[in-house]
């Protein structure tokens, strides 16, 4: 650390100005001083350097004491300094980084308030095209839900859904206090009563009857099974009566009786017969069969003649649904002629699957579907108008 400059020290300057004195004015002449004098002068002399010099350095250590003391102070204040200054550097770094986050958080502020400013007119625009173009976007609805309506009732004949996408409709455009909609309601009014004077079809019904008859199926007996259906065993005759006529001249039935070992007796004949007649039908069989070729059917053939039988039923069925009465009608007849070829038509499982048969094919699908095109051309014309 650089010396302060030393002051002047006013005792010493004192001193000195008390060591020179000032310029008298020439004294009147004195006798000679004596010898004793002259010894004394010198002495007195040394005793002032002396005391001066004690002086001086008195001053001297007084100065160097306090300029030290200066210096110290100096050295605590420049470093209390050093470290303000180390604290103050910290905290503008601080107050720097806490800047820049600030910065790039207001950034991202209003990068986000820009982009929901631009969202905001997005959606205000948005709001408005939607408030001009309400009735156009309720007609684009309504086109494409009476034009998917038009197409299941002409491939399926859905009529309850076009009543339903009718109705619909017709609710959407009652919203709208509009007269210009009143023509397209009207279109919608007529194509609704056209449907609702349509014939109703069963469908569901049919198709019940058509899986029914499916699953039976595999139980229905084949002419080429081992063991075909027999005819029911005659029912026993009934004993004779013999007619009377009682007192008041009326006939009455009287049954005969007989004794009870004859009884037996026949009883016992008759079972027997019954017994070895039907042995001996069982030894020889004889069917009437149209088709020879019935019989010669083997296992393998017989499993995968019921199933195509039941792939016809399937066929029909989904003819049915697709009102397709041509294939429908198609089906169910081939369906009723391998059952009258290659199947038992005494059994009353095989009659039960017929009259199913018969039921269905007696059901009218030949029912032409009317089209939309009142209500979709209305709801057109007037998106077509300028």
């Amino acid at each position: 650390m650089n010396d302060l400059p030393t002051l002047p020290d006013p005792a010493v300057s004192s001193a000195k100005a008390a060591e020179t004195p000032p310029p008298a004015a020439t004294p009147p002449a004195q006798p000679e001083p004596s010898l004793l004098e002259t010894l004394q002068q010198p002495q007195m002399l040394l005793v002032g350097i002396v005391v001066l010099t004690i002086l001086l350095a008195g001053q001297t250590w007084s100065s160097h004491a306090r300029v030290n003391k200066l210096r110290e102070e100096m050295a605590l204040r420049l470093q209390k300094g050093d470290a303000s200054n180390a604290d103050t550097g910290n905290l503008v770094r601080n107050v720097q980084e806490s800047t820049k986050e600030l910065q790039a958080k207001v950034a991202l502020l209003e990068s986000k308030q820009q982009e929901a400013q631009s969202q905001q007119l997005a959606l205000e625009q948005l709001y408005q095209d939607l408030s001009k173009n309400r009735d156009e976007w309720a007609l684009t609805e309504i086109e494409q839900v009476l034009s998917t309506a038009s197409q299941q009732l002409q491939l399926a004949g859905n009529v309850p859904g076009a009543l339903i996408a009718l109705q619909n409709a017709d609710r959407s455009l009652s919203r709208s206090d509009k007269p210009q909609f009143i023509t397209i309601r009207r279109a919608i009014a007529r194509d609704t009563d056209k449907l609702k004077a349509l014939p109703s079809v069963d469908s569901v019904g049919v198709a019940l009857r058509l899986d029914n008859a499916i699953a039976q199926i595999d139980l229905l007996p084949m002419l080429a099974d081992e063991k075909p259906t027999l005819p029911a065993p005659p029912e026993k005759k009934a004993r004779a009566a013999k007619i009377v006529h009682g007192k008041d001249g009326k006939p009455v039935k009287v049954e005969e009786t007989t004794s009870p070992w004859l009884q037996a007796l026949q009883d016992g004949w008759n079972g027997w017969s019954n017994e070895t007649w039907t042995e001996v039908r069982q030894l020889i069989r004889v069917r009437n069969v149209d088709t020879p070729d019935a019989l010669m059917l083997s296992p393998t053939q017989a499993y995968f003649l019921r199933e195509n039988l039941k792939l016809r039923l399937l066929n029909a069925r989904m003819a049915l649904l697709s009102r397709n009465e041509g294939a429908f009608r198609a089906d169910l007849i081939a369906a009723q002629e391998a059952l009258v070829k290659y199947f038992d038509t005494r059994a009353r499982s095989t009659q039960t699957v017929q009259a199913l048969l018969r039921q269905v094919q007696s059901s009218n699908l030949a029912i032409e579907m009317p089209t939309l095109s009142d209500s979709l051309n209305a709801v057109r014309n007037y998106k077509a108008k300028p």
